[in-house]
């Protein structure tokens, strides 16, 4: 059944494309116009159904967009060198450093070991803030696939015969909810902060999104632990993996990220942050983080080795950054063209809904939207529209960008949903039946407290 759909979504998707083309064309759209259309449409299917892969996808507009004539070498060159690439690039480089060193496994089980006590309802909880406050800083699918073995050493511990299956949605879920927290924690964030600035002129600092983003955090983790582990009531002994003695490179990582951490947290905050009282008015959070690498390259690791080394550093996502530099040259198009200013212009009949209705309809489709698509793929395809339709209203676009780019990483239901999701599902304990089950009702208390939050919080 895949390989039907893949085959068919190969041929629909130039077809789709060319009939946009033709309709925007009789509509009397320009050349680069039709052009920004059906490339846009050919990608849209491509993400969707992935008959090739999602960063190959992303190759066509950076290819096509010179080539027709809708944006320059130049812009499409600057897209790969935009501030939030880079800073996701160093953002990818230290979660491998924090990998290597196995410095994110001790924390995780110092969490889980100061949270976790005597029940299976607070094992689970322990794991949930554990796996949380690490994907807040990497990536929550290297979170997850360092959690997992020490889950399954757990569960293969305890006496309780009821939980795994909470335990390992625990792990999955709070992954996903944890990377809300930070700009960082996971790619939709920041793609939001760059269209948000492309659209505004006004930049998103760290502390800014970690002011929406972690009381998203600090509601969503609890409220999803009590309806994971209602059904748990197991009390004894529970057997957690010891963490082993400290090794140098752990502590010397630990000290770089936390520095790192703490630069980022104060560049313009308090009193202007160090930026200004240093006078280093180009410092931003990607120069932060690539001194950081530069850093965790010099700086030896105990062994004969330094902290990072380029083949640890090599495997990062490259595709990740390959999608998030398409969706700024889309984003780019879209505005250069027009398209975008008359997608807000005929979105305009949402001005008679409350703020607070277009939020919750904005949540609840972009959630259960990914729950079959790329939500990088997603955020980046709808984060020039919901802009544009928020200035055409007369709103702050935050209002209705913030809400799309947190609901993109809340997709609970299916393993294909997430990284996450697939790699707990891997594990054998968990059917789909079960996570659909369970991802259903966490998707609606994610809708609930992102609109919440989003409401009384942004803007």
């Amino acid at each position: 059944m895949i390989a039907i759909n893949h085959q068919w979504s190969l041929g629909a998707g130039p077809i789709l494309a060319a009939v946009m083309g033709m309709i925007m064309h009789q509509f009397g759209w320009g050349a680069p116009a039709c052009w920004t259309g059906t490339i846009a449409m050919l990608c849209v299917v491509w993400w969707i159904f992935e008959p090739i892969p999602i960063p190959a996808t992303a190759i066509i507009p950076l290819a096509f967009f010179p080539l027709f004539g809708v944006l320059p070498q130049d812009k499409i060159a600057a897209s790969f060198g935009n501030e939030l690439i880079l800073l996701m690039l160093g953002g990818f480089i230290l979660s491998a450093a924090m990998e290597r060193s196995g410095a994110h496994r001790r924390i995780a089980l110092g969490l889980v070991n100061i949270i976790g006590g005597r029940s299976s309802r607070r094992i689970v909880f322990g794991f949930m803030v554990a796996t949380a406050v690490l994907s807040m800083w990497i990536s929550n699918t290297a979170t997850v696939l360092m959690m997992l073995p020490i889950a399954l050493a757990v569960i293969a511990q305890s006496l309780d015969k009821k939980l795994a299956l909470p335990l390992l949605l625990a792990v999955a879920y709070s992954s996903s909810i944890g990377g809300l927290g930070t700009p960082i924690g996971t790619p939709p964030n920041l793609v939001f902060m760059q269209q948000y600035e492309k659209f505004t002129g006004n930049t998103v600092s760290f502390t800014q999104w970690m002011s929406w983003g972690l009381p998203v955090v600090l509601m969503f983790v609890p409220l999803a632990g009590l309806w994971l582990t209602r059904k748990l009531d197991y009390h004894g002994a529970l057997v957690i993996p010891p963490a082993g003695d400290w090794r140098p490179e752990e502590r010397r990582v630990l000290i770089v990220f936390g520095l790192t951490a703490l630069a980022w947290v104060t560049r313009l905050e308090p009193f202007g942050g160090w930026s200004t009282w240093f006078n280093l008015k180009g410092a931003n959070d990607a120069i932060v983080a690539l001194v950081a690498v530069v850093a965790l390259f010099l700086i030896p690791n105990g062994r004969g080795g330094k902290l990072i080394d380029w083949e640890s550093a090599e495997r990062v996502p490259w595709g990740i950054l390959m999608l998030f530099a398409a969706g700024i040259a889309i984003a780019q198009a879209f505005v250069e063209t027009g398209l975008s200013r008359a997608i807000g212009d005929h979105l305009t009949m949402l001005a008679s809904l409350h703020p607070l209705i277009m939020i919750a309809t904005i949540a609840l489709i972009v959630t259960f939207l990914t729950e079959t698509t790329s939500n990088t793929a997603t955020t980046v395809l709808l984060m020039p529209i919901l802009a544009s339709a928020a200035l055409g209203l007369g709103l702050d676009p935050s209002l209705l960008m913030v809400p799309a780019a947190m609901s993109a990483s809340c997709a609970f239901m299916l393993p294909v949903a997430t990284a996450p999701n697939a790699i707990v599902f891997s594990s054998g304990h968990i059917t789909i039946a079960n996570m659909v089950r369970e991802g259903l009702a966490l998707n609606c208390i994610g809708i609930v407290v992102i609109t919440l939050v989003s409401y009384f919080l942004v803007v």
